[in-house]
C-alpha cells in the first residue's frame, strides 16, 4: 500500500531539534537498522551552525516549524522540550493527522491527558516512552508487561543529577555545592539546577507514572516537593549510624478513597536495598500490585543514547502499528493528591551547645505526640556548631513539621533542624 505518508513500506517521519538526543535519534534512524522509517526532515533553529554533513542529503533541514506541520510525515519526533510553543506545535501536529513521538516529560505531565485525549479523536497516537527515565522502558512494562496486574504503589529515584549529587556526597564527603559543580562540570546538571534538585523534574516523572501505571492522573503543582540542598556531609554520617544512606524519592500509591498520596523529597533508604545501592546517574523504580508484588526497573536512564533508543522504540511501534500506545490505557481525569508522609523520621540538628537542649526538643515533640525512637551524637564537633539526630517513630509529616517550627525559634540554632523520612 502507497500513500502519501508511506512510501514503499517506509514510514516518513520529521524530528524537531538536533541537540544530544535528537543527533543520537537522527544517527539510529540514519544508521540503516531501521529499514521501514524513514527520517526525511530536521527542523532546529540556527542551522549554520547545527547542520551535520554525516545526515543523508535527503533529509530536509529547515528552521521553520510550519515546514514539518505542513509536510507529508505521518510522525513527529519532538525534542526541544519546554512547554511553550512545543505544546502548540505538538497540538497542531496532531490534529493535521501526525502522530508525535516525545521525550519531554514536562509537556507530558502538564498537558499529557488533554494531548492524549486529542490524539484518540484522530485516530493518533502519542507516546512518551522517554520522558521518564530515559532508556529504562518503565511506562511500556508498566502499561504491556504488566498490565494483568492492578498496580497500587511505585517509587523510584527518577532523577539522575541528585542521584549523582547525593552519591558523590556520600562516596566523597563533599558538600552539596562541590557535588553540583561537579555535576555542571560532567554535564549531569544544568546552569539553573533547581528543577532538578527542588524535584520539580522528578515530580513530572511521577505524574507520568501514576498516569500510566495507577491510572491515576495528578496534576504535578499538587504533588508536594522537597529540595535537597539542605542536606550535609554530616547527614551521611548519622545515616550510616543508622544503616542507611539518603537519596531522593519520588513516591506515589493509589489510596483507597480514590485519592493518590504523591510526593518528592530526599529520604533515608537501608544502604543494603536496591535504592540504597543506587550510584552515579543511575535511576530505578519499583512498582507494586496486588497481584505480582513487587517489581524493578534500573539503569542508567539519562544520556543521548539511551534516551534516543526509547525514542526510537516508540517511533518504531507507531509505524508497525502493533500494540497499544501507553497513552491509549490512561485515565483522562485528574485524582485528587495527598502529600502527607505518615513515616519514622530522621531530624538533624545543628546547635550552639548548651546545657538542656535535648530537653526542650523531646518535650516539644511530646506536646505534639510526637514519639522518639533515639538519640544520636557522634563526637569529635565543635561545641559551637553541634550537629545531633533523633529519630523518631512513625509520625504525620504535617504534625511534625509544627513542632519543628516551634523548636526552631529557640537561640540555640546555628541553623534550621533538617527533617528526613525514613524508608525501610
Amino acid at each position: 500500500m502507497t500513500s502519501k505518508t508511506q512510501t514503499n513500506g517506509a514510514t516518513r517521519v520529521a524530528l524537531l531539534g538536533f541537540g544530544t538526543v535528537g543527533q543520537a535519534v537522527t544517527r539510529i534512524l540514519c544508521s540503516g537498522e531501521i529499514p521501514h522509517v524513514t527520517l526525511t526532515h530536521i527542523f532546529n533553529r540556527n542551522l549554520a551552525r547545527k547542520r551535520a554533513d554525516w545526515v543523508p542529503a535527503s533529509v530536509t533541514w529547515t528552521e521553520s516549524v510550519d515546514d514539518i506541520l505542513n509536510s507529508d510525515v505521518s510522525v513527529i519526533i519532538e525534542l526541544v522540550g519546554g512547554l511553550r510553543p512545543t505544546y502548540d506545535w505538538v497540538k497542531t501536529a496532531i490534529e493535521r493527522g501526525k502522530s508525535v513521538v516525545t521525550a519531554n516529560k514536562q509537556l507530558m505531565a502538564h498537558y499529557g491527558i488533554e494531548l492524549i485525549d486529542l490524539a484518540r479523536q484522530h485516530g493518533k497516537e502519542v507516546r512518551f516512552e522517554a520522558s521518564v527515565a530515559g532508556g529504562i522502558p518503565v511506562l511500556r512494562a508498566l502499561q504491556d508487561g504488566l498490565a494483568g496486574d492492578r498496580l497500587v504503589e511505585v517509587r523510584g529515584i527518577l532523577n539522575g543529577t541528585c542521584a549523582y549529587i547525593l552519591s558523590r556526597m556520600q562516596t566523597d564527603n563533599m558538600p552539596f555545592a562541590d557535588a553540583l559543580a561537579d555535576a555542571q562540570r560532567l554535564g549531569y546538571a544544568e546552569a539553573d539546577p533547581s528543577e532538578d534538585v527542588d524535584g520539580a523534574d522528578a515530580a513530572a516523572k511521577l505524574a507520568i507514572i501514576a498516569a500510566v501505571g495507577l491510572r491515576r492522573p495528578v496534576r504535578v503543582a499538587d504533588i508536594a516537593t522537597r529540595s535537597i540542598r539542605p542536606i550535609e556531609p554530616v547527614d551521611f554520617l548519622y545515616a550510616r549510624e543508622l544503616g542507611c544512606t539518603i537519596r531522593q524519592i519520588a513516591r506515589a500509591s493509589a489510596e483507597d478513597d480514590g485519592m493518590v498520596f504523591a510526593a518528592v523529597r530526599p529520604a533515608l533508604v537501608p544502604l543494603a536495598s536496591a535504592f540504597g545501592r543506587i550510584e552515579g546517574s543511575q535511576n530505578i523504580v519499583t512498582v507494586r500490585g496486588i497481584f505480582g508484588g513487587e517489581t524493578s526497573f534500573s539503569g542508567f536512564g539519562a544520556g543521548g543514547s539511551p534516551t534516543a533508543v526509547a525514542v526510537v522504540s516508540d517511533v518504531i511501534s507507531v509505524a508497525s502499528h502493533q500494540g497499544s500506545a501507553p497513552a491509549n490505557g490512561t485515565a483522562t481525569t485528574f485524582h485528587k493528591v495527598n502529600g502527607e508522609f505518615v513515616a519514622p523520621h530522621y531530624v538533624r540538628f545543628i546547635v550552639n551547645d548548651k546545657p538542656g537542649i535535648i530537653a526542650q526538643v523531646t518535650a516539644a515533640y511530646a506536646r505534639y505526640g510526637i514519639n522518639i525512637e533515639g538519640v544520636l551524637q557522634l563526637p569529635k564537633f565543635r561545641r559551637d556548631r553541634l550537629p545531633f539526630v533523633i529519630t523518631l517513630e512513625e509520625c504525620p509529616e504535617s504534625v511534625l513539621d509544627r513542632a519543628l517550627a516551634e523548636i526552631a525559634k529557640s537561640d540555640y540554632h546555628v541553623q534550621p533542624p533538617l527533617s528526613l523520612p525514613i524508608f525501610s
